[in-house]
């Protein structure tokens, strides 16, 4: 167990380290300009890597909404599902402090106005889409998103492809939603930024990332499990 909770300590702070870190490095200077499609790839291709490095160790989640919705779909055991969250939240923290550091190098940095590539709904969110859009946008990307990683782990499917499929899954979820809620999907993500942030909107609006990416976790998980997942 001490194996498989560093190992999402590690994925997850490689995740919220390469996607955060493009948003707030990397998108934000013209000469560099990855914009939204940039971001999207840089956190699917956190989730493609780390799937191929951790995923034989801890099933690579890092994403406490993924465990609950691996738990959900009977794929995983619900007495360590606490201990994932935990590692995977610290793992987040971890990056974003490590992120605020390497951005307070930089010449002009006003640390009043960082807020790490926080997500958020209403005036916080970066298209001010409403609390209703952002739960919808949470819990349907969510739900699909377990789909995805449910079917292309299956047994019955291509072995060796899933890191590929669920990467690009993430891509497509952050190419839809970043202008919504700057793309959460994932509570370990939110819970770092809206730590640091220098709005305290974020973190007042914490509880809703917690809520709506678990609710269509679960959803998906036991849809999965009441309609395609085979007893044999």
């Amino acid at each position: 167990m001490v194996k498989k909770l560093t190992a999402e300590f590690l994925g997850t702070f490689w995740l919220v380290l390469g996607g955060c870190g493009s948003a707030v490095l990397a998108a934000a200077f013209p000469e560099v300009g990855i914009g939204l499609v940039g971001v999207s790839l840089a956190f699917g291709l956190t989730v493609l890597t780390m799937a191929y490095t951790i995923g034989p160790i801890s099933g690579c989640h890092l994403n406490p909404a993924v465990t609950a919705g691996l738990v959900a779909a009977g794929r995983f055991p619900v007495k360590d599902m606490v201990s994932y969250w935990a590692a995977q939240t610290l793992g987040a923290i971890a990056a974003i402090a490590v992120l605020m550091l390497i951005v307070s190098g930089k010449a002009g940095f006003d640390p009043a106005t960082a807020n790490y590539a926080a997500n958020g709904y209403g005036a916080a969110s970066p298209g001010g889409f409403s609390l209703v859009s952002g739960a919808t946008t949470e819990i349907v990307m969510t739900l699909f998103f377990l789909l995805v990683i449910l079917g292309a782990t299956h047994a019955r499917a291509p072995a060796g492809f899933a890191p590929i499929a669920i990467g690009l899954a993430l891509t497509l979820i952050h190419l839809i939603s970043i202008p919504v809620t700057n793309t959460s999907v994932n509570p370990a993500r939110s819970t770092g930024p809206a730590l640091f942030a220098a709005d305290p909107v974020f973190l007042q609006q914490l509880w809703f990332f917690w809520a709506m990416p678990l609710v269509g976790a679960v959803a998906g998980g036991l849809l999965w499990r009441s309609l395609f997942e085979s007893k044999d």
